[in-house]
């Protein structure tokens, strides 16, 4: 990219993102082109003029590029922000979506009608770490295990932790599921992967192609991951306890079955919808 000003970089950028058939162009170009300045985005619009030195264009068409290509820019630019908070991810971890927010405020909503606030809780495949974050920062009170099969992902995790886990709420934990919790505790919170078999190949080439697929894809009914939790977890839970996991938006009646066959004697089972009408979050009382 030749000499240019901030003005025409976007522009230009635009009309690429456009034609590849980006829904989002305008908005793309503007983050890539803030990060590769280092700045805010509101920065821009005051500064159309601003010319980029031959190697800040350079950088902002390789990075548009990658764009192009489907990657999704939170792994451009390596961060996303989550529950108010901007964290640090790539593709070893998925990256935390809105609508995983309302199992935050379904978690902090919860704990504010306990009797005794200071609750321990599992955060149930972790990614990132943003779900036992955002509980941390809002909730004092809470302890909580963060818990990932994949190491990779747990490095990830890690960077985010040290960063935001001001008050040292949080201990990371490798291994499967439930299985390395150290002791029972009043609240398990999961975003574990729901995406039926079939259905993969039909995604986003922004996420099948870029995001993991052990965080996605969970066989043929894609329960597998939430029913082997759903059997793991009363042994794991203390009296009262409650579960919070997000499921696919036409999972519903599937998982209320899984819940009656695994665990029948359950006081309370609810289906939350999310702000576009769908199946989203299962609370379970056990």
């Amino acid at each position: 990219m030749p000499s240019t000003t901030v003005g025409r970089a976007i522009v230009s950028a635009t009309q690429r993102l456009e034609e590849a058939g980006s829904d989002t162009a305008h908005l793309d170009a503007q983050v890539i082109l803030a990060h590769v300045l280092g700045v805010d985005r509101s920065w821009l619009f005051a500064h159309y003029d601003y010319k980029l030195s031959a190697a800040q264009a350079n950088a902002y068409t390789e990075l548009v590029a990658r764009r192009v290509a489907s990657e999704p820019v939170a792994y451009i630019v390596g961060r996303k922000e989550f529950y108010g908070l901007e964290f640090v991810v790539d593709r070893r971890v998925l990256i935390p979506r809105p609508e995983t927010e309302l199992l935050v405020d379904a978690v902090l909503d919860h704990i504010q009608t306990r009797p005794d606030p200071r609750v321990r809780m599992a955060d149930v495949g972790t990614g990132s770490g943003a779900i036992a974050v955002a509980v941390a920062a809002n909730c004092p009170t809470a302890q909580i295990y963060a818990i990932d099969l994949s190491p990779d992902a747990l490095a990830v995790a890690r960077q985010n932790v040290a960063r935001l886990d001001t008050r040292g709420q949080i201990t990371l934990l490798q291994g499967d599921l439930l299985a390395p919790l150290p002791e029972a505790v009043d609240i398990i919170a999961a975003n574990l992967p729901y995406i039926r078999q079939d259905a993969y190949d039909t995604l986003d080439a922004g996420i099948r192609e870029y995001e993991p697929r052990l965080a996605l894809e969970a066989g043929e009914a894609g329960l597998d991951a939430i029913e082997r939790l759903l059997a793991q977890a009363p042994s794991r839970l203390r009296p009262g306890g409650v579960i919070f996991l997000e499921i696919g938006h036409d999972q519903g009646e599937a998982v209320l079955a899984a819940v009656e066959r695994l665990i029948p004697n359950a006081s309370y089972v609810g289906i939350r919808q999310d702000y576009h009408g769908h199946d989203r979050l299962l609370t379970l009382r056990i």
